[in-house]
């Protein structure tokens, strides 16, 4: 799979504009970023349903927290209604600096995510549904035929997200532009596919990139700082501490984003930060970067900031991945 994420900071004509040059450009899905300070996901995804004919579509990634999940897998099965069978659920535990400023960060975690896409599926069945645990729901149904084939991807980053991710899911978006992360997130989702049931079918685990390509490599690397930002506050001390980056460092740059303090972080970000959490510059440097993440990944997720130029980045990423597969 080569997939993009779009994000919905900019005015939804303009997203969707993007994703249709995305399916001109050959990539098989599009993810819609999933932040509450941003514009709505789904809207955003309906439109592209009746503006693209083969690309697959899906919220990259929905959180189970900030909408109650038997809600949240109605929408991702209208979502499929609309798109003729194109959906895929896109789904994760939610960023901790915007969920922070919404009460929620300490109620992130594995049970909530597995709850919430393992509802939804018995919800597709046809199924009616009770539930005691991270969310409340008595005998809730849908009532509409819903579709009964759903793809979940579980986007994350953890030991053990990528674990369940293997066991229970039909792919994993590991949030990583590095080999050395994709290598160990490998590791994990074998771990977890050890005890996966042969009814569950293939997975996919698929490198779910911070990538800002273009001519300029210093303009590439200075776009790449805002979603670098993001990443290092959100990054686990293990992940820190593989890419020598200063925890101290990344906490602080997590505080001024919480507060709104978005100049202020991407100031932090050092290029050593840009080496470990984005694929940024030439496309020749982004393609050398894919390949070495291939040799872990079965697929690719393109992500935010794309380029300094959205829709030149768009074709160049895309160059840059047929490259990296001959």
């Amino acid at each position: 799979m080569l997939g993009i994420e779009l994000t919905p900071e900019h005015p939804v004509e303009e997203v969707v504009d993007l994703g249709v040059r995305a399916e001109a450009a050959d990539f098989d899905a599009v993810f819609v970023a999933n932040h509450y300070n941003n514009r709505d996901p789904f809207a955003v995804l309906t439109r592209l349903a009746t503006e693209t004919d083969r690309i697959a579509l899906g919220p990259g990634v929905a959180n189970p927290l900030e909408v109650h999940p038997v809600r949240l897998a109605s929408m991702v099965a209208t979502l499929d209604e609309v798109a003729d069978g194109r959906a895929v659920f896109g789904i994760g535990p939610g960023d901790p600096s915007t969920l922070d400023n919404l009460g929620l960060g300490d109620r992130r975690g594995l049970r909530p995510v597995l709850e919430a896409f393992k509802t939804a599926q018995r919800l597709w069945d046809g199924e009616r549904v009770s539930n005691d645990g991270t969310f409340d729901a008595a005998n809730a149904g849908l009532n509409y035929e819903p579709p009964s084939e759903i793809p979940v991807y579980v986007g994350g980053e953890g030991p053990h997200m990528c674990r369940m991710a293997g066991k229970h899911a039909d792919g994993l978006l590991f949030n990583g532009s590095h080999p050395d992360d994709l290598a160990w997130a490998r590791e994990q989702v074998e771990h977890g596919m050890a005890d996966r049931s042969e009814r569950r079918g293939d997975f996919e685990l698929a490198a779910y990139a911070s990538v800002s390509v273009a001519d300029d490599r210093t303009a590439a690397r200075e776009a790449a700082r805002p979603p670098v930002a993001f990443i290092t506050a959100g990054a686990a001390p293990p992940v820190l501490d593989r890419h020598g980056v200063d925890a101290s460092r990344a906490e602080t740059i997590g505080t001024h984003i919480s507060a709104g303090e978005f100049s202020a972080a991407f100031d932090l970000v050092t290029p050593e930060m840009i080496d470990a959490f984005a694929m940024a510059g030439t496309v020749d440097e982004v393609t050398d970067r894919m390949a070495a993440v291939l040799a872990h990944a079965d697929g690719l997720v393109v992500g935010s900031p794309l380029g300094p130029d959205l829709e030149e980045a768009i074709t160049a990423a895309a160059a840059a991945y047929e490259r990296a597969t001959p």
